[in-house]
């Protein structure tokens, strides 16, 4: 340890390390930020069903990396089962909806059923930490006068798509990249949270969307359209 001799400058951290990594490597790496749209020309929505679970984390540092937000059609059972993903949908920027309890075809339920179903998501995502959801996803994007009825009741907003990526029948990423890139301002693409191929594209769809100066938006409950968060 060197204890005598003329007191040296201090050096700023930054510039030691850069000196470091050089004297190592030969190079130095900056490593940056997804390159994002200087300006956003319009808004998309991008939604996430069937969550949360144990994929959860993986997507939203996915999305946080780079640089997208999303809505987040949760299950009200997994939302019970899985409370602390859906503290981290919120705490990664998400916005969080409701897909119903149990995945069910509600227009074959009675009201009571269907009432049973929004209600207890509703319950299960602000328990969980989730706040009270403003926007329904209805299973299969299958509804009618009755759900809209019972929606309505609870201040939802229906939201179906406009672009299926095709990811819960198999669709490959380059499939999904592709659904993505057929997206238009405020409109919305029904993707998963469990889907291994959407995981994968998520780099490829926000360079996309950068490049057509399209910006990943909230959905609005008064439009059920992509606008600025």
């Amino acid at each position: 340890m060197r204890t005598t001799g003329p007191p040296r400058t201090a050096r700023p951290l930054t510039t030691t390390l850069a000196a470091l990594a050089l004297a190592v490597t030969g190079t130095l790496t900056v490593h940056t930020a997804p390159a994002q749209a200087a300006a956003c020309n319009g808004y998309v929505g991008l939604t996430f069903d069937d969550g949360p679970s144990g994929n959860t984390p993986a997507l939203l540092g996915a999305l946080q990396r780079n640089g997208l937000r999303a809505t987040m059609f949760n299950e009200g059972r997994y939302a019970d089962a899985y409370p602390a993903q859906v503290k981290a949908q919120v705490a990664a920027g998400m916005w969080v909806g409701n897909h119903s309890y149990t995945h069910p075809h509600l227009p074959q339920l009675g009201q009571s059923q269907i009432d049973s179903e929004i209600s207890r998501t509703q319950q299960a995502i602000a328990v969980a930490g989730g706040g009270t959801p403003k926007l329904l996803r209805p299973p299969y994007g299958e509804t009618n006068s009755t759900v809209r009825t019972v929606a309505a009741k609870y201040g939802l907003t229906e939201i179906i798509w406009d672009v299926d990526s095709g990811d819960w029948n198999g669709a490959g990423t380059d499939a999904i990249v592709q659904a993505a890139g057929r997206l238009a301002n405020g409109q919305i693409i029904l993707m998963h949270d469990w889907a291994a191929n959407t995981l994968a594209a998520i780099p490829r769809i926000a360079q996309g969307l950068a490049a057509r100066g399209l910006c990943a938006g909230a959905i609005s409950p008064q439009t059920g359209r992509a606008v600025a968060p």
